[in-house]
């Protein structure tokens, strides 16, 4: 690990004007991920700037029904918050899905936004990856590329988001607060993570001197039809080869609303509203949702070791919505796929 600098933000202001006088600066708060690519010689901060005690940590109500989440929340108080447990049951299980209990308690919820793919060759500086170095090549499109992407890739790039939380984010349509030296802004989850293009070290549309202050979520939390599945090579402490976030309103037994968001699929975790929006009005049955899966994964591409996650996918969309509608989501303690 490279030799850097450390300071403490003694509040926002603070954490702003130390980020914009240091090029190259990172915030630091749980540092489950970053600290890993540190040690890594991927990241090599010559500045880190602690966010921890910044007053980021409170989950309060919003005066549109909704929920408003401190960037600092550790993924372990969010998943059992009292509120986001009887509101927003599928952000709970698809954090709960994620990582193990230590670094959950460790875990913010905007680093968790923020971390970076597991893609081999991006941690092994031996190796040419896009990521880490802008043009130098993506040694995954020919390498061995088993837990890569099947959707929005790129030639630069093929890597995978893996987080779980976010999948959950992105099916509940939350929004994401940020601020910065010239004030604050509100980006949806949609616009805040990017496809690879020809620019894939950039993982989001934050800008260097911007900091994640809060994630709002809206009224509706689909807390009686959904489900988060989470399909890997074994059972806990593994990164998704597929998962997805599925939630629907159902009146009599037909869709009133739906939603669906992918994870371990793509570069960021993939909504398709357009075969959401074709689920509405329809019966909420096998024939539907296997519809809804063919939408979505119509302009899937494998590559040599990964072909198998298409088949996957398709599948999982059917267990998940299945679950969905039934009312019995997949158990994050009794992780046996129903």
């Amino acid at each position: 690990m490279i030799n850097f600098q450390y300071a403490r933000a003694t509040d926002l202001a603070d954490a702003l004007r130390q980020i914009a006088a240091e090029p190259g600066a990172k915030f630091i708060a749980g540092g489950t991920n970053l600290i890993d690519l540190m040690k890594e010689d991927v990241e090599r901060p010559p500045r880190l700037i602690d966010i921890s005690r910044l007053p980021l940590r409170e989950v309060e109500q919003t005066r549109h029904g909704g929920l408003l989440i401190g960037a600092l929340v550790p993924n372990s108080d969010l998943a059992y918050h009292p509120l986001i447990e009887r509101h927003y049951p599928l952000l709970a299980s698809a954090i709960l899905a994620g990582a193990s209990a230590q670094l959950r308690n460790m875990a913010s919820t905007g680093g968790n936004l923020l971390q970076r793919t597991r893609c081999y060759y991006f941690y092994d500086t031996a190796t040419p990856c896009n990521k880490r170095t802008p043009g130098s090549g993506c040694a995954a499109r020919y390498g061995v590329n088993r837990i890569h992407a099947i959707l929005g890739t790129s030639d630069a790039c093929i890597a995978t988001h893996p987080s779980d939380m976010c999948v959950a984010l992105a099916a509940l349509d939350a929004q994401v607060h940020v601020a910065g030296p010239s004030g604050g802004r509100t980006l949806t989850f949609a616009d805040l993570h990017r496809l690879p293009g020809t620019t894939p070290e950039r993982d989001t549309n934050l800008a260097a001197d911007e900091i994640i202050t809060a994630v709002e979520l809206p009224e509706r939390g689909f807390a009686a039809n959904y489900s988060y599945l989470k399909i890997r090579d074994r059972l806990s402490y593994a990164f998704a080869l597929v998962s997805v976030a599925a939630a629907l309103e159902l009146e009599h037994g037909t869709i009133k609303e739906a939603r669906l968001a992918l994870g371990g699929v793509a570069h960021k975790p993939w909504r398709n509203v357009s075969a959401e929006a074709a689920m509405r009005g329809e019966p909420a049955n096998r024939a539907t949702f296997a519809r809804a899966a063919d939408a979505i994964l119509r302009d899937a591409k494998g590559f040599a070791h990964n072909a198998f996650k298409i088949e996957l996918a398709r599948r999982a969309i059917l267990r998940a919505l299945s679950q969905a509608a039934a009312g019995t989501p997949q158990s994050q303690s009794v992780k046996k796929i129903r």
